[in-house]
């Protein structure tokens, strides 16, 4: 497993933006879908957005679905996960990861994992 390395977390208030970033290096194999999952109840993930690398297909929870866009900047092997009207419901760990596919990650099949990054939004 190679360990993912994300940046961009902080505080910001309800209504407010933040955007993350996962690098991803360049010899990672099973990296083809990368993604963003965040911490519920516990130890749980929950997955919020995922992108297929090869051919830019996007993927959203319900939950964020048209406030959150994940994107990617290819010649870096990055990708951001812009997060707009951010609800204090938003606050949790987020996690970078990636497979193979997305159909794979999507069903929470990770092979790399990042640390994770902290949000907190404040009401």
């Amino acid at each position: 497993q190679v360990r993912l390395v994300e940046s961009g977390g902080g505080s910001v208030q309800a209504g407010g933006s933040l955007t993350l970033s996962c690098a991803v290096p360049g010899y990672a194999d099973r990296a083809n879908c990368m993604g963003w999952f965040r911490r519920i109840r516990g130890n749980e993930r929950e997955r919020v957005a995922a992108i297929d690398r090869p051919g830019g297909t996007t993927y959203y929870a319900d939950s964020v679905r048209g406030r959150f866009t994940i994107s990617q900047v290819s010649a870096n092997n990055t990708v951001s996960l812009t997060m707009n009207m951010l609800k204090p419901e938003d606050s949790t760990i987020y996690y970078c990861a990636a497979s193979a596919t997305c159909e794979t990650l999507w069903a929470g099949s990770v092979a790399h994992l990042g640390r994770g990054t902290q949000v907190t939004v404040s009401s």
